[in-house]
């Protein structure tokens, strides 16, 4: 299996050499490509001084387009499998094998690095309801049970980069993983360890996670039926 790893960079200077390193060293045989989403910061400078796999978006178009933009990349050049893996070094490149011999073992179109699978670490804080609501909003228009909606850490196989490298309406959120399951898709997930953010900022403050959740509940109960 082919599998790339898509790493979409906004203004990660502070950590993407030494997440991308690790990624490199951990998992030899699992090419990368950078999409540098038009970084105010020295991102594409790291990127061109160490010779990194990249494509440089001129200007800033935020995660779905960035990630769509690695999805044609991975179309065009024949891959198997992409990985969707944060540039914050907070994905262990580590559980990339353990997914792609599940999406191997199970015939998985999306398998999903769960943080919450074993039940020995339980979802908190404000992100934490929000992902249980959800879940529960999954199961319940699907009957697909998702323990680690908001993992940003997915493996999808090659019918899937087709749909997002020639769709218009899917993002790499959790209502496009409820599309699937409700059009048929196999998803299924693994248990993987995360770790803190190695840099920079995150942009999901209190207010974004509540206008975050809002939207992809509100799609999970209503827009994904005209999909």
């Amino acid at each position: 299996m082919r599998v790339l790893a898509v790493v979409p960079a906004y203004n990660e200077e502070e950590c993407l050499a030494d997440t991308i390193r690790n990624l490199v060293a951990t998992c030899p045989t699992v090419d990368y490509v950078v999409i540098n989403d038009g970084s105010a910061d020295k991102t594409w400078e790291i990127v061109e001084r160490e010779g990194m796999n990249g494509v440089c978006l001129p200007v800033n178009t935020g995660l779905t387009s960035a990630f769509r933009t690695g999805m044609k990349y991975a179309l065009r050049n024949g891959y198997d499998a992409v990985v969707q893996f944060d540039a914050d070094g907070q994905h262990d490149p580590r559980f990339i094998a353990t997914m792609e011999e599940e999406m191997a073992s199970s015939n998985a179109d999306i398998v999903i690095a769960s943080r919450f699978l074993d039940g020995t670490v339980k979802p908190s804080g404000a992100r934490g309801a929000g992902s249980r609501l959800i879940s529960w909003l999954i199961k319940a228009t699907t009957g697909t049970t998702i323990t680690d909606p908001t993992s940003g850490m997915r493996m999808y196989n090659r019918s899937m980069i087709e749909m997002f490298a020639k769709g218009f309406d899917v993002a790499p959120e959790p209502d496009t993983v409820a599309l699937a399951c409700r059009k048929g898709r196999r998803v299924v997930e693994v248990q993987v360890v995360m770790h803190e953010r190695q840099g920079g900022e995150s942009y999901l403050k209190l207010s974004s996670v509540i206008r975050y959740m809002s939207r992809t509940c509100l799609s999970i109960l209503l827009f994904q039926w005209f999909r």
